[in-house]
């Protein structure tokens, strides 16, 4: 009896949870394509009468060292904050297909070429390589995803490559390369499709990542610039005003912990869920 109950408690225990990281995950897109609808406050408005007041009626997060409304800039900051993430697992997820297709395709010694520069890229960890496209790109919020990307390029490359290998071997595509069809209409016709699922669902999981090496990368200096309102960006300017003003940090640190545990939340279970319906 206990082998049936315990999954139905799980089961129970994780759907409030799954409800609430969508939850959270449709305000923060209503926050990035209408933050109007949260915050009547600017989120450049520049008021020192009011500069590093506690949160209160008035000011639910408080205000910074320039008197801005710290709820407005959290507010206003999921537009940018999102936008680096999104911009950098897109990116990724289009090359890395087709890196991984063209180096399964291909086959041989360019297929090996290919997957050697792959396993280099992939020893580096993902932040030191983001930086050092940086070093090269300079900073800027569009070099900060496209540094990203270029950091999770060889991690798809290789999973859409394993599974293109995989579908290639299949009974309808050999059948199809045994009716003489061109291997161009081969690749986006059979092997891609069946490739991409693992890779969007990995997608959703990364955007979490990506979003913490954005955040990352601003707070080192490296994203958007004052007076913009990101949260990494945020996060570097409460650094001397922690002992004085705790909110600064707090704020734009929960929103990027919120962000991330709801995707990680949300991927977890499309990756389950195509788990189990591939296991069938």
């Amino acid at each position: 009896m206990t082998t049936l109950i315990l999954p139905r408690r799980a089961l129970r225990a994780v759907r409030p949870a799954l409800a609430l990281a969508w939850l959270v995950l449709v305000l923060l897109a209503l926050a990035a394509l209408a933050p109007g609808l949260f915050t009547g406050h600017s989120p450049l408005e520049i008021e020192p009468a009011a500069a590093l007041r506690a949160p209160g009626p008035v000011h639910w997060f408080g205000t910074d060292q320039l008197g801005r409304d710290l709820f407005a800039r959290v507010v206003y900051g999921a537009r940018p904050s999102l936008l680096i993430g999104l911009g950098a697992i897109v990116t990724a997820v289009a090359v890395g297909a087709l890196y991984g297709l063209a180096s399964a395709l291909i086959g041989s010694v360019a297929d090996r070429l290919l997957m050697r520069l792959a396993d280099v890229l992939l020893a580096l960890p993902q932040l030191l390589l983001a930086l050092l496209v940086l070093t090269v790109l300079g900073p800027g919020s569009v070099n900060v995803m496209v540094a990203i990307a270029v950091a999770f390029v060889p991690g798809y490359a290789r999973v859409v490559r394993a599974e293109a290998l995989v579908v290639r071997r299949s009974g309808y595509v050999e059948t199809a390369v045994t009716l003489g069809q061109r291997r161009s209409v081969q690749a986006f016709r059979h092997v891609l499709p069946n490739a991409l699922g693992p890779l969007l669902v990995l997608a959703t999981v990364g955007f979490g990542m990506a979003l913490i090496a954005a955040s990352g990368l601003s707070f080192l200096g490296f994203g958007a610039k004052p007076p913009s309102p990101e949260w990494g960006a945020m996060l570097a300017e409460s650094r001397d005003f922690l002992q004085s003003a705790w909110w600064l940090g707090l704020f734009p640190g929960a929103a990027i912990t919120l962000t991330v545990v709801a995707v990680n939340m949300a991927g977890r279970s499309a990756q389950a869920r195509f788990t189990r319906r591939t296991s069938r």
